[in-house]
Parts: structure tokens; sequence; C-alpha cells
């Protein structure tokens, strides 16, 4: 029986070698104390020659050179924006982290000597700056740009914007209260016209949330509407003075109508629509019911009042229309960008005004400067729509690019840069139709809960039904009647019994629980309604719990006559005849000061003010 040899398996010896290699680069930037004023590669549409032209225009140019020059601290604010959720010395650390690498100094300074930089720019610079990078993006043959030829644009309102809960802050925004209590924070409001093509903004003001007219603000940005250019509207803007102005700027509109509102029919078109008038405006009404059939077999409907001034139906057809009115929501992808992808949900830094309007113009800024970078990376693809450029890329590879100090003074044969790169590579795929419940995940939303039979999970819709209505034309309006019996007199308010109550014995002071027992009202309301009453200084409260009405101010006495004591009487002073040897003696005006009572002070005579 042969022998059996015992042998081992090893395995083989590979032959490469672990090596080393050294890589090195070249990191450009600003010289001196003047270094760590960076956005990485977003500086080349924020140069160095823009911020230094602001600064001096708005005067906010250090008067000393130190380690924190102006410059510097337009960029540190800036970048606030990019890392909402580090503190200062930390987000300056990222500026100077890639300088720090290269072997430059760098210097070592405070938060405090941070809050001081923040402090002496203040919002004026931020807010030139997004004034000179805010406009159109796109080209007018960019996919999703123009309609018809005219560039679409669209305004509405962001009023989630949390900011610290500060006594300045409370002072000028208020609280809100919603139907479940009062908000946690006080909300900032933003209005904005964007450019729905490529979500870019074109101006923005700055308000608080308790202002409750957003057209009020959007007034403010009238100005920035031209000729050529398509504005969506919401149905909270579709007041006829408010589309009057609009419509004097030379755009066209294109805005939602309430349900309530009834417009007359003058004239009917072979698209279903018809032309009517809205006090004096010119308009077009297109009324349709859309049927929208997902692929689960679920069915929603909607019924729509379009208002136009694109009168020729030939031209701008209705159907048309209606699909495209939904481009106005791509503002609101607009706010979910700044307010998710940008800030977190994280409450804004600043607890006063200024520091707030500095914090919200800088992430407009730097808003604007990513959604350059994104429309140009787009165009070099001719035929590829802004839509599809993913906004997460284009932020997270900008904070790459400015913790490396990379990309300041770009190579000029770079035409993309990195974060164009970026955006290219991860193109979205194109947008599906879909729809699903519109709901917020939370036991206390601020939000109607509104259950109209939407599917949870988003589903894709197979088809949309558009079916236009025409009503009837307006018969010829009938003479108003005048009543023939007169109207019933309105009974007295709560106010007015209360004051007829008080005047019906004046020298009694009436406690809450008796007015409230007299009049038969919840105490509880009138004890509210009393305090809100005394606070207008209609009434008085004379002790604790006690209410009178206001006595009339005392008279106030005449001014009297300090050497006899006696009171001058008021008329008409006859001058006194001298002789002709007599010189009349010169005489000297008196001004009398009288004392109001409880006053030690003399107080001037009206003739002195």
């Amino acid at each position: 029986m042969p022998a059996q040899s015992d042998m081992t398996s090893r395995p083989a010896r590979s032959t490469a070698t672990v090596g080393t290699r050294t890589i090195t680069r070249a990191v450009t930037v600003a010289a001196g104390v003047f270094a760590p004023g960076h956005l990485g590669e977003l500086t080349s549409y924020l140069p160095f020659e823009l911020v230094d032209d602001v600064l001096a225009e708005t005067r906010t140019v250090q008067r000393r050179l130190r380690e924190l020059p102006s410059r510097a601290g337009v960029y540190f604010v800036l970048a606030l924006g990019l890392f909402p959720r580090i503190g200062y010395a930390r987000v300056w650390a990222k500026l100077c982290a890639g300088l720090s690498g290269a072997g430059l100094a760098v210097p070592a300074v405070s938060e405090k000597a941070l809050r001081d930089l923040r402090r002496r720019l203040g919002p004026a610079p931020l807010k030139a700056l997004f004034e000179v990078v805010a406009g159109p993006l796109a080209q007018p043959r960019t996919p999703g740009t123009c309609f018809a030829g005219l560039r679409t644009v669209a305004f509405d309102g962001l009023n989630s914007l949390k900011v610290p809960d500060t006594d300045r802050n409370r002072s000028w925004m208020g609280r809100i209260r919603y139907r479940m209590g009062f908000a946690g924070y006080p909300t900032l409001r933003l209005m904005c016209l964007a450019e729905t093509g490529t979500r870019g903004l074109l101006g923005a003001t700055i308000g608080a949330a308790g202002d409750r007219d957003e057209a009020t603000l959007a007034l403010r940005l009238l100005p920035l509407l031209r000729p050529g250019m398509l504005l969506l509207l919401d149905r909270g803007f579709d007041a006829a003075t408010f589309l009057t102005a609009v419509a004097r700027t030379g755009a066209m509109l294109l805005a939602r109508a309430r349900s309530q509102r009834v417009p007359p029919v003058l004239t009917h078109l072979p698209d279903g629509s018809y032309l009517s008038d809205l006090d004096g405006l010119a308009v077009r009404i297109i009324e349709a019911d859309l049927t929208m059939r997902g692929a689960d077999g679920t069915r929603i409907g909607d019924r729509y009042r379009l208002i136009t001034t694109l009168l020729d139906h030939r031209r701008y057809p209705a159907d048309a229309l209606i699909q495209l009115y939904h481009e106005r929501w791509e503002i609101e992808s607009a706010y979910l960008a700044l307010r998710h992808t940008m800030l977190d949900g994280h409450v804004l830094r600043s607890g006063d005004r200024a520091g707030l309007e500095q914090e919200v113009w800088a992430l407009l800024t730097l808003y604007q400067l990513l959604r350059m970078a994104m429309t140009t990376a787009v165009e070099t693809r001719p035929g590829t729509n802004p839509d599809r450029a993913s906004f997460t890329t284009a932020l997270e590879t900008a904070r790459d690019q400015l913790t490396a100090a990379a990309g300041i003074y770009p190579e000029p044969t770079d035409l993309l840069g990195v974060i164009g790169q970026a955006v290219l590579a991860t193109l979205l795929p194109a947008r599906r139709a879909r729809y699903s419940a519109r709901k917020v995940k939370c036991a206390t939303s601020r939000y109607l809960n509104r259950d109209d039979g939407r599917p949870t999970a988003p589903t894709a819709i197979t088809t949309i039904d558009i079916l236009m209505h025409t009503p009837a034309p307006d018969p010829t309006p009938r003479p108003r009647r005048v009543p023939s019996r007169p109207r019933a007199p309105r009974p007295p308010t709560r106010r007015a019994r209360v004051t007829a109550l008080l005047g019906s014995d004046p020298r009694r002071a009436w406690s809450g629980t008796e007015l409230a027992q007299t009049l038969q009202v919840p105490k509880r309301n009138m004890l509210t309604q009393l305090a809100e009453w005394t606070r207008l200084g209609l009434i008085a409260r004379t002790n604790a719990g006690s209410y009178a009405l206001d006595p009339p101010p005392p008279p106030v006495p005449p001014p009297s006559d300090r050497r006899s004591g006696r009171r001058e009487e008021r008329g008409t002073v006859e001058p006194r005849q001298h002789s002709a040897d007599e010189q009349p003696r010169p005489t000297t005006d008196t001004v009398h000061a009288h004392r109001l009572p409880g006053n030690d002070t003399p107080t001037p005579p009206a003739s002195w003010t």
C-alpha cells in the first residue's frame, strides 16, 4: 500500500506591493486676511469684485483692516446657509479647512467676534447682492421655460420659516394662533416671484406671518414684471384690483378664481371659454371639470375656474391653459428646497429683525447661486428640462467644494465645474404624472383636514379628462328694486349696551360680574372685552375689577395776572389814547406759563409750538 504524503495547501503570495502616492493640488485664494472669504466653486458666480462693489455701495467696508474684513464677513454669512446645523465656530472652521491643509495661516477668531461681524455688516449688503443675482436664468429655448413665447413666472408666499422665540422677534411678528392653539415659534412670511421653468427667483420681499394679506406683499414685486411674461396666480390673488395692477405692468396673467366669484358672461368662444369683465378689466374665463384616474383604480376630480388676459382663443387654447396652470406649483417646489433641503426644517439663528433680514437675504442669495449652477449645467445638454436637475446633489457638492476651498478661481477650460458635472451625472428621471393625499404626518397640524379620496401613497395617473363648462349669457340686468318696507334697525352692540349702562349712573363703579349678570352674557367673555376696551381707552378701570366711563379731562383755567392775582378777562382790549406830549411807555410781552393738575412742570401755551 503506497504511503500518502501530508501536503498542506497554502495561498500563493502576491507579487504586488502596497505603495503610497502623494497627490498635490493647487489652491488659489485671496491674499492675506481675505483668504477665508470664499464659497468654494460658487465663488465664480459671486466674485470678489462684486462683493467689494456692493460693500462700497452700502458703505459697510471696514474702517481698519483687521483679521475679519467685511468681505470675509459676507461670505461667512452666506456659508451659514450651507451649514444650518452647526454654530459659528464650526462654520468658520469649514471656511478655513482647505486653507489649513494647504499650509496657509488662518486667523483664530471667537464666536463673539463673528457675531459682532454680522452686526457690523447689517442686512443691506446681503439684500443688494440678492438683487444683483436675482432674475431669469434660462434661455427662452430651454424646455419648460416659456409658453407660446411667454416666460412663465409665479407668485406665492412662504409662511413657515420659524424664528427664535425672543422678545424682539415677537414684537415684530407677533404670535400666530391656529385651531389647536398658539404656534410654538414666531414665523416669517416670505413672498417670492419665481421662474417656473428653473425655479430661480426674480425677487422677494419679507414680512411677518401675522400680515394675513399676501397680496399686499405681492404688490411690492409688481415692478419686476415685464411684457413677455405670463404670471401664474393662486386663487388668493383673484381680487379685481390686484389683477388690474398686474395687467398695467404689461405682463399677461393666468389666475385661479375662488368658487364664490361668478363673473358675468359676455361672449362665448369656440373653445368653451367666454369673455368677461372684472371692474373694467377685459378677461377670459375658462371653466372646466378635471377628472383623474389612477393606476390603482382611484378617481378624483376638481373644478377649475381660470381668469386670464390671454383673449385669443386660437393662439392660447383653453385646454392648453388648463394644463399649463399646473406649473404654478413649481414655486412650491422652490420653497421645499429652501425650507427643507437647505434648512432641514431648522429654526433660523437671529434673535432680532436686522439679523433675520440679513439671514434671509443670505439664504435667498445662496439659493439663487445654486440654481444658476444647475441651470448652466442643464443647458449644456439641449432638450433637457431643468426639472431633472437635483437640488440635493448641487447643495452637497457645493458644501464639499467649500470645505476643500476648491474651484474658487476656476480654470478657463472648465465650463461646468464640479457642481455641474455632479448634476449632469445624477439627472432625475422625467417627471411622472402622480397624485397622493395632501396630509401632514403630525398630530397637531395648522392645515385643515382634506379627505378627497386620494390614496396615501403616490399613485401614477393613467388618464386626465377635461370637461368644459359654458354657462349661458347673462340676461339684461333688471333695475334694483327699492324695498317697500324699511328694514328693522340693528340691535345695539355689546359695547354700546355697556356704555349705556355705565352712563346711566356716572358716579357708580360697576364690576365685571355685575355687568355680565345685567346684560346676561358669559362672565369670561365680558371680562375679556372689558380688558380690551380699557386698553383702547374706551372705558376706565377705577379699582380692581371695577369699571366706569372715562371722565372728560378738566378744563384748563385761563392764565392769571401775576401782579394783581386776578384772572384776565378775555375780550377786545381798547388801545390807550395818549396825549400829544405824552410818549407811550414801552411794553414788554409777558408769556404766562400755567401748570396742569398733577404736573409741577410749567407747560408753555399753544402759541409756542
